[in-house]
């Protein structure tokens, strides 16, 4: 036998077969598909058949309710608004600040002493700061999934220290059903209108709150349009080509309104069972008896029962109590289960969703917590970061320049870090320690430890100078080196004086040493 013939007997799957068999033809894509169990059409998985719809169908039609039920259970359901403000807590804290890149320190320093300033006039209603906005914005982003931040530009005689503020526009305010064609052309798809090559060119908000019953208009208040470039839409897009937000709460919703519900019906359960009630059954209804009071409108006689009463029953009659079932032993492991999903669908550790750490420890804590923040800072720099930050520093930059503020070039200035709010730890002293440990190791620069903690290592750094010449000019000294505190708080003592032997603090008779030698 030929090589040839050797060779097409074994891809035929001949005795001389080496055990690698070709599908036959009738078997190649509907063989493969068959093999995916996912796509398996048989008893099991028969009544599975989701419809093929992009997302931006889902939320245009399924959009309004969605949101209306995501706003209800935030309001009403405990573990719903504490998840909501620990998100948001997690996500925000006190403020994601910018720290000015600019070689130049004396214009670098006046930016954000600038930027310092105008933080408090940010926002348009005047209710928070920049900071407090953003904050706002990563609950909207929990609850309806987007929020629309509007720059505002003002007028040089409301007194601004830079003429610009911001409106946040809740999700409603962009009508989901509006998709049409406008009349220039361009194609407006749940309330944006692109462009021919795809691009946002504005945005059709209602001038009136649709749920505000407060604000008197009409029925179905009309859209104005706004131009894209004066609008800020921050969401975290989780599909390609998505246009609207989706609510973060959203996988949790039905399992939140159904353990709501049974939670209320365990709740009466309970209180039906804490009631001491009898039931007396008589021969003789006519007859009153003791303790009788009249009949209730449905014509149902009421005996009541006092302490110390001894009821004398008629021949005949008989009483009953009410024995209602309790909630039985399988509440608890229910509850923390369902929860555990919650927490699970929702992305956030269980004790943060209900406040629960009986089962916690360390390990655990921080187990979930480095997952978690990692989620967290992939929010603060791909989303907040870049959607509502940036655009903001960049606008405020303009306005600043223009309104004379700030003498500088908007595009040279513009370079910014921005710095998300510091972690707080189960054990910083750990934590600290370590990050010693790495910059001593050349690992990481003592920038990047402090910016990890939400501040600017110039800031740090000034507050340190001018902290150690006020000591010096006091004649205080301050431990500070680890050998010397291994790990206890740093304790001031007064300078020694010649003669008198004080300042003696170590311990060991040790002479002190002079402020200036122990800062270097």
């Amino acid at each position: 036998m030929g090589l040839f013939d050797r060779f097409r007997r074994q891809s035929a799957g001949g005795p001389a077969s080496s055990g690698l068999t070709r599908l036959p033809r009738s078997h190649g894509p509907s063989g493969l598909r068959a093999r995916l169990e996912g796509a398996m059409a048989k008893r099991r998985l028969r009544g599975w058949n989701p419809p093929l719809e992009n997302i931006n169908a889902l939320v245009a039609s399924g959009g309004p309710r969605l949101l209306a039920r995501s706003r209800e259970l935030v309001v009403t359901n405990g573990y719903a608004a504490n998840a909501c403000e620990a998100w948001a807590a997690n996500l925000v804290g006190d403020g994601i600040k910018p720290s000015s890149l600019l070689e130049d320190g004396d214009l670098r320093d006046k930016v954000q002493r600038l930027w310092l300033a105008w933080t408090d006039e940010a926002d348009a209603d005047g209710l928070t700061d920049f900071y407090g906005l953003q904050a706002m914005v990563a609950r909207e982003m929990f609850v309806a999934g987007e929020c629309f931040v509007r720059l505002r530009p003002r007028r040089a005689e409301d007194g601004l220290t830079v003429p610009l503020q911001l409106q946040l526009l809740q999700s409603e305010m962009l009508p989901f059903e509006k998709t049409e064609t406008a009349a220039n052309g361009n194609r407006i798809r749940c309330g944006i209108e692109f462009d021919r090559v795809g691009r946002r060119v504005a945005y059709h908000f209602r001038r009136r709150h649709p749920g505000d019953s407060t604000d008197q208009g009409a029925v179905i208040p009309e859209t104005v349009r706004v131009p894209a470039a004066d609008v800020l839409h921050v969401y975290r897009p989780i599909d390609a080509g998505q246009i609207r937000g989706l609510p973060h709460i959203a996988p949790a919703m039905v399992r939140l309104f159904l353990l709501d519900q049974y939670d209320d019906a365990e709740l009466d359960r309970k209180k039906t069972a804490a009631m001491f009630a009898g039931f007396i059954t008589r021969t003789a209804p006519e007859e009153p008896m003791m303790g009788e009071a009249e009949a209730d409108p449905d014509g149902a006689a009421i005996a009541s029962l006092e302490p110390g009463t001894m009821q004398v029953l008629l021949p005949g009659e008989d009483v009953k109590f009410s024995s209602p079932a309790d909630v039985g032993g399988g509440y608890e492991a229910f509850q923390y289960r369902t929860l555990l999903a919650v927490s699970a669908s929702l992305g956030l550790p269980y004790h943060l969703v209900t406040g629960d750490v009986r089962q916690a420890n360390y390990s655990s804590l921080r187990a979930e917590l480095v997952e978690f923040r990692r989620r967290i800072g992939q929010l603060q720099h791909g989303v907040l970061a870049h959607q509502l930050c940036r655009p903001v520093w960049g606008r405020w930059l303009e306005m600043a320049v223009i309104s004379g503020a700030l003498d500088a070039d908007p595009a040279a200035a513009r370079p910014v870090q921005w710095i998300p709010p510091r972690w707080d730890w189960v054990d910083p002293l750990k934590d600290i320690q370590a990050q010693v440990l790495a910059m001593e190791a050349g690992i990481t620069s003592r920038r990047k430890v402090v910016e990890a903690t939400g501040y600017d290592i110039e800031e740090v750094d000034r507050e340190n100078a001018a902290d150690a010449a006020r000591a010096m000019g006091l004649g205080l000294r301050y431990r500070t080196t680890p050998g010397e505190t291994q790990g206890a708080r740093a304790t001031p003592a007064t300078r020694a004086k010649p003669g008198n032997g004080a300042g003696d603090d170590t311990g060991d008779g040790a002479a002190a040493t002079d402020p200036a030698t122990e800062q270097e």
